[in-house]
């Protein structure tokens, strides 16, 4: 069997031109593809030829004859000519490439074109594809199509058509598993497959599991090698590549390793009892992952060595990059661009390293001096200093307990040039040794892609992130963004991400959902023996939100007992979801000691054990360690039950540690709460020196675990019969031939929006007095008078509106006024409307933002909401049940439902608008703004009063196109 289909007609020559078009170079781009390696695909040119001839050399006759039907041996020089010379409008050619060299191919010719038959539209075209047979079984065929069907789409090709040979089962499965809708026949002996190129719900879940799929695994080579080299190993004690070579080694790390310098003798035969190599190519046998401490001058060197000797991929901690200014930059442009030309990924440059806990694994690969303690907890930071000061952190909390409150993997990215944030999410997602993902990121380089990839984790394990304010580190490459920094961390908490501000309260949340379970809900007992640290404690939780009941206060002489019968009492209450427990020092010869009180917590925990419980402790600084240890000698019977383990921190079933087989994508994670303990981890409770750091923690994982139940039914985005996409698209695409981008007229933009079913209140325009009562006739009375020049419009405060004028001369009048105020009425611009029942005005705005995509934001008008930034926003497309929240998600959304005895108005006819402007702007990507402003939404319906619409050609390429890796 073989990677290779046939297009339908038979070989042609071309005398047309090399291209029609420029070179587009924008369909350039670096894949990953199913084992983890990296391909770069871009078109082919007529300077491919012998690169062209070299690759068919390669490929087998059982492939050739599945491309051509027929034994082809060796191309013509007319079959180069044709592969090679392309217009990138009829005839387009594509080519895998791994090392500069040609690994797979594909072709679209459009039928009708350049002498192509003419059997089928304009808008079809036929599809080949040829993958060299050492690389079949890598995906590469996958990804090939989806690159050549957005390059179709492009160029107005809505289908494609390919025959291939019955016998050809992988072909057929690569056209088959696409998700695009299709027809297939079987005539002549051939299988026939038509496949229509827009992209379907099904097609858009199969690209993003491969990409799942792939990314994961490139992560996982990076954090699971079988054979690590350290390049850069100085012959004398001291130095990062000595450093890190003794880190791997005393971590136990099992597999071969070795360490390589230039300078070495060639008679040295080991460092610190490490084989010793001059060049990573004399090593005898494979290297899966290279440690690269070198100045940077010398790193290409070393790059080339690496990717010549089949190295999987880099960590480079070398420094001088992009974080020493333009120069660096540069440099670092051309390290990913080496080291991709050689299917390899890099961490780095600039890193601190990667570290991997599991017992078949242990590998330190990195400048931190001891071994974190193993445990379930994934950690990701851009800064080496932050990276080291979470590490210290988790050792120094977790008591001395290996579990749950360790490290499972650790990856500190540094300038992040290649694997970013976004990859180790793929990878921990599935990872079933990772139970909770700490993340500090200095900023966020694809929000839109780590919202859709942290909504999908969060679903299945806690993901706690402190984001920075969204100034790029020298050395980072970010996509610039027009929404502010409170508006991304709004639509990644609507993502499932618990956003904390500061590493303490990072590590705070982690320990909680590492070591306790998910609270069902908001109410809080609170329990201890110091009375006013319980209303400390309290009065935190009022201010987070919570519903604490009132605290019990168990005296200064609480014993060990009262302080087990008081907690289990609590925890067997069905009217408290979580239990805080404070503790200060006893007094007198008897008072209990941290072992003795932490044993009693421990058990009296262990009862109940679906009800998360925290310690808040003053001076008992021996207590959260007493706690592990109370927790790691736990009776063997109550391992036996499983009750020591909480909810979210379970193993998965079977799953060991090291390198694990990745789950097929069909197969979602089990979600954490479902899943059966597969050790004896036992259950911890984290302790707290302070009330407010354990409240907040209570406080976020509260609010997680109401986003995982809201999660699980997450609503649909309606369908409404008035709509008329096609309609809206055909007046989109006369408007946009007018102009690259523009706003378009009032009359216009009631046009399109009506077409989705959205109806703006009718304005005339008044620009004499008589016109104003001309106008006012036709539309009845009564009416608004409104200015709308730019400085005016939407200013109700400067006096430019005057409603409610029951007649002409009312209106006479107030138009007198208008232009005695604010000037002539050319300046003015006035316009009469008939006036809309009274309500709540409110403003519905979305943006396309080059970096978060498409944004629905929702408030109320006026200067008090503009004041108070009380602006609600979410992704687009949205939702019923998103549209519902968006409503409610602003702090004065009570004016909307009565407050203080007012009429509540009609929030599901506003709900109902918000969900139609969704729809156009998801349906057409040339709707990059639209504004309604005022809407007045009524005790019944939601009235547009004012509408600008802005167009602009859509992106080659969207978040629905081909996988990519970000460029470089």
């Amino acid at each position: 069997m073989s990677y290779a289909s046939r297009t339908l007609g038979p070989m042609r020559t071309s005398a047309e031109p090399q291209s029609r078009y420029e070179y587009p170079a924008h369909w350039e781009a670096d894949v990953v593809l199913r084992d983890g390696g990296t391909a770069r695909i871009r078109p082919i040119t007529v300077d491919d030829a012998d690169r062209l001839v070299h690759f068919y050399e390669q490929v087998s006759d059982e492939s050739k004859y599945y491309r051509f039907f027929a034994p082809y041996p060796r191309l013509s020089a007319k079959d180069v000519h044709r592969f090679t010379h392309h217009d990138f409008v009829d005839r387009v050619g594509l080519a895998a490439t791994v090392g500069g060299e040609f690994i797979a191919t594909v072709r679209y010719d459009r039928i009708g074109a350049g002498g192509a038959p003419a059997s089928g539209p304009a808008d079809e075209a036929e599809v080949a594809f040829l993958v060299q047979d050492a690389h079949q079984g890598r995906g590469v065929a996958s990804a090939l199509l989806e690159h050549i069907a957005a390059v179709a789409r492009e160029r107005g090709i809505r289908r494609f058509a390919a025959e291939v040979l019955p016998a050809n089962n992988k072909m057929i499965k690569v056209f088959t598993d696409a998700g695009y809708t299709q027809k297939r026949s079987f005539e002549d002996g051939v299988v026939r497959l038509e496949l229509d190129l827009e992209p379907t719900d099904r097609a858009l879940a199969v690209q993003y599991a491969r990409e799942q799929r792939a990314e994961a695994r490139s992560v996982q080579r990076l954090l699971a090698p079988g054979s690590v080299a350290v390049i850069g190993v100085g012959r004398a004690p001291g130095g990062v590549g000595r450093s890190v070579l003794a880190n791997i080694r005393d971590a136990g790390y099992e597999g071969p390793l070795y360490a390589v310098n230039k300078a070495f003798p060639e008679d040295l035969a080991e460092v610190d009892g490490v084989a010793a190599y001059r060049c990573v190519r004399d090593v005898d046998g494979p290297v899966d992952l290279a440690v690269v401490a070198v100045p940077a001058e010398y790193v290409p060197a070393v790059v080339a060595e690496c990717g010549e000797h089949g190295v999987q991929g880099l960590v480079v901690l070398s420094a001088g990059y992009a974080e020493s200014g333009p120069e660096g930059k540069e440099r670092q442009r051309a390290l990913v661009r080496q080291a991709r030309a050689y299917g390899m990924r890099i961490i780095g440059p600039n890193a601190f390293g990667v570290i991997n806990t599991a017992p078949d694994v242990r590998l330190n690969a990195s400048l931190a001096p001891e071994m974190p303690r193993p445990g379930r907890i994934g950690m990701f930071a851009q800064s080496g200093a932050i990276g080291i000061a979470l590490l210290s952190r988790l050792h120094r909390r977790g008591g001395g307990v290996t579990g749950t409150t360790g490290v499972s993997t650790f990856v500190s990215a540094g300038n992040r040039a290649d694997v970013s944030g976004n990859d180790v999410l793929q990878y921990w997602y599935e990872d079933p040794d990772t139970d909770v993902v700490l993340m500090y990121l200095e900023t966020i380089g694809n929000p839109r892609k780590f919202t859709r990839l942290a909504r999908r984790t969060a679903a299945a394990k806690p993901l706690v992130v402190v984001q920075g304010t969204g100034t790029a580190p020298q050395g980072h490459a970010v996509r610039a963004t027009r929404l502010p920094h409170a508006t991304v961390s709004a639509l990644l908490r609507q993502a499932g991400v618990i956003r904390v501000d500061t590493i303490t309260e990072l590590v705070d949340a982690g320990l909680l959902l590492a070591r306790q379970p998910l609270p069902a809900g908001p109410r809080v007992a609170i329990l201890g023996n110091s009375e006013s640290l319980g209303v400390l404690t309290y009065d935190r939780c009022l201010a987070e939100g919570l519903r604490p009941a009132r605290p019990l206060d168990l005296t200064t002489g609480a014993t060990p007992e009262d302080f087990h019968r008081a907690l289990s009492a609590a925890l067997a209450d069905d009217t408290n979801d979580s239990v805080v427990v404070t503790a200060i020092p006893a007094i007198g010869e008897a008072s209990p000691g941290d072992a003795e009180l932490a044993e009693a917590l421990r058990s009296a925990a262990a009862g109940v054990p679906g009800k998360p419980v925290l310690v808040v402790h003053v001076e008992l600084g021996g207590l959260a360690e007493a706690l592990s240890a109370a927790a790691s000698t736990a009776p063997a019977a109550a391992r036996a039950a499983g009750i020591e383990r909480a909810p979210g921190t379970e193993k998965a079933p079977g799953a060991g540690g090291g390198t694990h087989p990745l789950r097929p994508a069909e197969r979602p994670p089990t979600a954490a709460a479902d899943r059966a303990p597969a050790s004896e981890a036992p259950r911890l409770i984290p302790a707290y020196p302070a009330a407010e750091r354990a409240v907040r923690a209570l406080a976020e994982a509260v609010r997680y675990g109401q986003w995982r139940r809201e999660a699980a039914e997450p609503g649909r985005v309606p369908e409404y019969e008035d709509i008329d996409e096609k309609g809206a698209a055909r007046l989109i695409g006369e408007l946009l031939e007018r102009g690259e981008g523009l706003t378009i007229s009032d009359a216009q933009t009631c046009e399109l929006l009506a077409k989705y079913g959205i109806r703006v209140r009718r304005a005339l325009p008044a620009p004499t007095p008589d016109d104003a009562a001309q106008a006012a006739r036709a539309l009845g009375y009564p009416v608004a008078l409104k200015a709308t020049a730019p400085h005016l419009r939407h200013r109700a405060d400067l006096g430019g509106v005057r409603l409610d004028l029951a007649g002409e001369e009312q209106l006479r009048r107030a138009y007198a006024e208008l232009s005695e105020l604010f000037g002539k009425p050319e300046e003015l611009r006035p316009v009469v409307q008939g006036m809309a029942p009274r309500g709540v005005d409110t403003v519905v705005r979305t943006v396309i933002d080059p970096a978060a995509g498409a944004v629905l934001s929702f408030g109320l008008a006026g200067a008090a909401s503009q004041l108070l930034d009380d602006t609600a926003h979410r992704l687009i497309p949205v939702t019923d049940r998103e549209a519902t929240s968006l409503v409610r998600a602003i702090r004065t959304a009570p004016l909307l439902f009565g407050w203080r005895g007012s009429t509540p108005v009609d929030t599901p006819a506003l709900e109902e608008l918000l969900l139609r402007v969704s729809r156009l702007v998801d349906d057409h990507p040339e709707v990059v703004a639209v504004t309604l402003e005022p809407v007045v939404v009524a005790p019944y319906g939601a009235n547009v009063l004012g509408a600008t619409v802005r167009l602009a050609p859509p992106p080659a390429r969207d978040d629905h196109g081909p996988r990519t890796m970000p460029a470089y």
